[in-house]
């Protein structure tokens, strides 16, 4: 996967993967399942009743949203690299549309290892229509803010936890808290994680409740 610096600005970075994603041939029905199935998801914090797979146990409220048995359950998931699984995955879709149109699938599902930042479909289903619309069809945009939302190697949510920070591989800095409920929170609580540490043949994913949006580069004038 390329490194890409972000030359817009960052509300465009924000909205430009729904944007794609609405405007794609074949999208139109998975990103109205995910405003659908986005409402759905609990704001409490249930149990986990989906089996984890050997190796990981997934952590989080949104975890019990996850199918319990099947190829996009945890065990599911963790028979295929990170597009595929995130395509078996109904909560994913939206994530899955993007990917597919900034032609990363082939990138994702490759050696890695990966850790991926995953924006549910609720993430996604938040993003006002109008904004996806202003902005359709930046492809340079949209793979720049997949690749904020990767980094590379396999790292848990303790791990991030302890590192504090990481490099994503769009170039961008991520930073990590640990809030006083034991969620991790990203960029001073841009986004959070729902459902850590899930395992799939080349990737941990984690589950995030906000679209990542890249920092703007700082401009400096010339002396």
């Amino acid at each position: 996967m390329r490194t890409r610096t972000a030359r817009t600005r960052a509300l465009a970075a924000l909205f430009v993967i729904g944007a794609t994603v609405a405007a794609a041939p074949n999208f139109t029905e998975a990103t109205a399942r995910a405003v659908d199935i986005g409402s759905a998801v609990p704001t409490s914090t249930p149990a986990v009743t989906a089996a984890a797979p050997p190796g990981g146990v997934p952590q989080g409220p949104f975890c019990s949203s996850i199918p319990p048995e099947g190829e996009g359950s945890f065990v599911g998931m963790a028979d295929d690299p990170v597009a595929t699984a995130a395509s078996n995955n109904p909560y994913l879709t939206t994530l899955t549309a993007a990917i597919a149109a900034a032609g990363l699938v082939d990138t994702l599902n490759g050696e890695g290892p990966f850790t991926v930042f995953a924006p549910s479909n609720e993430a996604f289903a938040a993003i006002p229509q109008a904004d996806l619309d202003a902005i359709l069809a930046d492809a340079d945009q949209l793979t720049n803010i997949l690749s904020y939302h990767v980094v590379s190697g396999r790292l848990s949510m303790a791990d991030l936890a302890t590192a504090g920070s990481v490099t994503s591989l769009q170039g961008a800095e991520l930073t990590f808290t640990t809030q006083a409920d034991g969620s991790l929170s990203i960029n001073g609580g841009a986004a959070r994680l729902t459902c850590a540490d899930v395992t799939t043949a080349n990737a941990t994913v984690h589950v995030v409740d906000h679209v990542l949006t890249p920092p703007v580069p700082h401009l400096v004038d010339s002396l």
